[in-house]
């Protein structure tokens, strides 16, 4: 079956999100909620609920247009709306009671053969089902969203014996395909996978921090990157989510686990943490929580609770022995001989035992229970992969030194990891003791199990070229933070070399990686480091490698598809833009920033963002209307919050794709590049007919009033009164057409005028130490 439309039953925070991302697949939903007491607009909770998401940020929507997907109404008018959806998604009070009425109320309206979901995270499927018809226990499962819907990618699936294998089928295709998720399959247990350890580690943590009297800052520097785990660590975590929920999930989860589960014995309230909820310090979204913003001497400070007196402190960041002496070894991390060094032993031996306890309980194997932590905790490494880190002998010998049963997972590994790769296959270990392959879905194409199985066609210090098949070629990056070098320019150089003319063993290159981001623009330290010491001839060669390995790359006899995700800033949005097609995960953020560095775009961004606006039919005729929109968007460093919003911004063209799934992104892109390469033709060169001299003045013009209105500083008037010298193309004359190498010219000149200044110089260094921009 397909999904072709949806409802969601429920306009709160969960209930709304889910419709919106359901919009932003473009499915047309409909959001139902009740009908308030005496309001004159009948809908109004879930009309109010559409309009509060176009102003929350983060986002909801990948594009404001995608509201529009949203049909509003509510339980008593609209329940007719349900007779035409395929798909209904219940996201009301985690109340079974409640439930079961709005079962009973839409079985009879709903269309046959639809499917019925619950996002509950804490009632049990059989429970939900009771009473219910023969024909709504076949259609219904349990589908468990993280919040928020748009950013996070777990979603538990949860069936009964009950439900069709198609429904369960085509609903896990629909979540994988059209919204991105990492599609799990849980057993019918409390909590499902991740809420059932992510409590317990949360529980733990909080016990070992006030046990061992490490202050809130010193347990999230250890437990948070050093173990694997986001930057916010528990405390900054919990400050996300909301205090207030831990008592809720607490008395869920006590009410249905089992009697001899560990959790029962890890749970404990803290007084401290009890007064700060009826205080109403709930974290991020009340007063404050275990860190909050206060005002003192005028200037907004950080304070974080002290656990001992519940009092607010200025908040340090601690500099750690444990976590400096460790650096990325875990063992040494929890062998370290202080309080820190203990408290990361306490907590990993309990939550990573409690974990491998649960296996098959709760899942089937440990990589749905890592895939489940990854994706929903964001942790970097699952439970399994942790213990793999510490080595299964060790981590057995710990919890028999913490007083814990070994899980009989761990008894069974007997030394041996938990994963291993086996002829270039990533392999787990089973419950029957034995190893088998990692499934991937179909259709998933990974660079990493690429390169578990082969070895790179070309490697140097900052990139790789790795054979993807079926004659394509997967160009990485893999310098810090993806920043870009001359070894990336040479890669690239390197990359063209071995496909030639495209008819030979390669025909096609695809620029893909999968870093968190895919690449911040060029290397500010090396650059900084060229300026100290005067090497102005050696960035000058920089640029102008840029500029040519970019264009022999857009000009190249073969089809160079990119494909993106998470950040493309400066030189990494200009790879795009000269790239033959972009396939963008849906979560990539796109933007020209250099001016925040005091900078133009210095390899042929400028020059690319010309010529888009040039052929955009919206825009009014004459050559000034490119131009100020190419200068308005570099200008203000615009970036994309989404691959929707980069069409609009034209960093992405209406032809390029987007792609929800990022596991899907490099296999789509693969066979988009061997469809163009089946009969490609180079892109024509562009002619540019611009203003010159009298457009940089009504440019200058505009930049004086923003001057005036204190909207742009000193440096940002030579920034951008370089800028529009360029777009606007010099001295040249509207009646005589320039080519790219006249408008090239004018960026590299900038940007050598532009380095050598002692404000963008200041920038340059803000940023490298900051890591914000400096407004001078």
């Amino acid at each position: 079956m397909d999904i072709k439309r949806a409802a969601v039953i429920g306009a709160g925070v969960m209930g709304s999100g889910i419709a919106a991302h359901i919009a932003n697949a473009g499915i047309p939903v409909v959001l139902l909620d009740i009908v308030p007491k005496g309001a004159e607009d009948r809908s109004v909770v879930a009309r109010t609920a559409i309009q509060k998401m176009l102003k929350t940020d983060p986002a909801p929507f990948m594009h404001p247009k995608n509201a529009r997907l949203i049909t509003p109404g509510n339980l008593e008018d609209d329940l007719g709306l349900l007779a035409d959806v395929d798909w209904i998604v219940e996201a009301i009070v985690e109340n079974p009671t409640v439930k079961a009425d709005l079962y009973k109320r839409i079985d009879p309206v709903r269309k046959a053969g639809s499917v019925v979901s619950s996002n509950t995270s804490t009632i049990p499927l059989a429970h939900l089902t009771e009473g219910q018809s023969e024909a709504f226990k076949r259609d219904f499962l349990i589908t468990h969203f993280f919040n928020p819907p748009r950013y996070m990618r777990l979603l538990e699936l949860v069936t009964s014996e009950a439900t069709r294998p198609d429904a369960a089928a085509a609903i896990a295709d629909f979540c994988d395909r059209a919204l991105g998720k990492g599609v799990v399959r849980c057993k019918d247990t409390p909590g499902f996978i991740a809420n059932r350890i992510g409590t317990l580690w949360i529980q733990a943590a909080i016990n070992a921090a006030v046990d061992l009297g490490l202050t809130v800052e010193e347990a999230d520097a250890v437990g948070g990157r050093p173990m694997g785990i986001p930057k916010t660590g528990v405390f900054g975590l919990v400050d996300l989510v909301g205090l207030d929920l831990m008592p809720h999930i607490a008395k869920s989860m006590l009410a249905t686990l089992p009697p001899d589960d560990a959790y029962r014995a890890t749970f404990r309230e803290h007084p401290v943490i009890t007064r700060m909820i009826a205080e109403g310090y709930t974290g991020r979204k009340g007063k404050g929580g275990f860190y909050r913003m206060n005002k003192a001497d005028g200037k907004r400070v950080k304070e974080a609770i002290d656990l001992k007196t519940g009092q607010y402190r200025p908040s340090d960041k601690p500099r750690l022995d444990s976590v400096q002496a460790a650096g990325k070894d875990l063992r040494a991390l929890a062998e370290f001989p202080d309080k820190t060094g203990r408290f990361a032993r306490t907590v990993l031996a309990q939550t990573l035992a409690y974990a491998a306890s649960l296996v098959p309980e709760i899942a089937d194997d440990i990589v749905s229970v890592d895939e489940a932590m990854r994706l929903g905790y964001a942790w970097k490494y699952g439970p399994f992969e942790l213990i793999d880190r510490l080595g299964t002998d060790w981590f057995a010998e710990l919890c028999r030194g913490e007083g814990i049963p070994v899980p009989a997972l761990v008894e069974q590994a007997a030394g041996r990891p938990f994963y291993r790769v086996e002829g270039g296959r990533l392999q787990h270990l089973t419950t029957a003791g034995d190893y088998a392959d990692v499934v991937r879905p179909d259709g998933v194409l990974l660079l990493a199990d690429v390169k578990r199985a082969s070895k790179p066609v070309f490697k140097n210090g900052s990139a790789a070229i790795w054979d993807i098949g079926d004659g394509v070629l997967c160009f990485e990056f893999t310098s810090k933070m993806n920043a870009l070098d001359d070894q990336i320019m040479a890669a690239y150089g390197k990359a063209m070399g071995l496909i030639g003319d495209g008819k030979g063993q390669w025909k096609a290159l695809v620029i893909h990686n999968e870093a968190d981001n895919f690449s911040v623009g060029a290397n500010l330290g090396l650059a900084m480091f060229a300026i100290n010491i005067a090497l102005w001839p050696q960035i000058e060669e920089m640029v102008d490698a840029g500029q040519r390995t970019y264009r022999a790359l857009k000009y190249a006899p073969f089809p160079v598809v990119a494909a993106p995700s998470g950040m493309a800033l400066g030189g990494g949005c200009e790879i795009l833009l000269h790239s033959d097609h972009v396939q963008a995960h849906a979560e990539t953020y796109m933007g020209l920033v250099e001016v925040g560095v005091g900078l133009i775009p210095g390899w042929g961004g400028c020059t690319e963002m010309l010529a888009r606006h040039a052929a955009n039919p919206k825009l009014p005729r004459g050559p000034m209307p490119p131009v100020a929109q190419a200068f308005e968007t570099i200008s203000l460093a615009k970036v994309a919050k989404s691959a929707a919003e980069a069409k609009d911004l034209l960093y992405l063209r209406a032809s390029d794709g987007i792609t929800m799934n990022r596991d899907r992104l490099l296999a789509d892109a693969k066979a988009k590049a061997l469809e163009l390469a089946a009969s490609y033709t180079l892109p024509e060169k562009p002619a540019y007919v611009l203003p010159g001299p009298g457009g940089r003045a009504a440019l200058e013009q505009f930049l004086h009033g923003f001057r005036l209105q204190g909207k742009a500083t000193p440096h940002d008037m030579v920034v951008c009164s370089a800028l529009a010298e360029i777009l606007t193309g010099g001295d040249a004359d509207h009646t005589e057409p320039v080519g790219e190498d006249h408008l090239l010219g004018l960026e590299r000149k900038a940007f050598m005028e532009l380095i050598r200044t002692p404000g963008s110089i200041d920038r340059i260094e803000h940023m490298l130490t900051t890591g914000k921009p400096l407004r001078n």
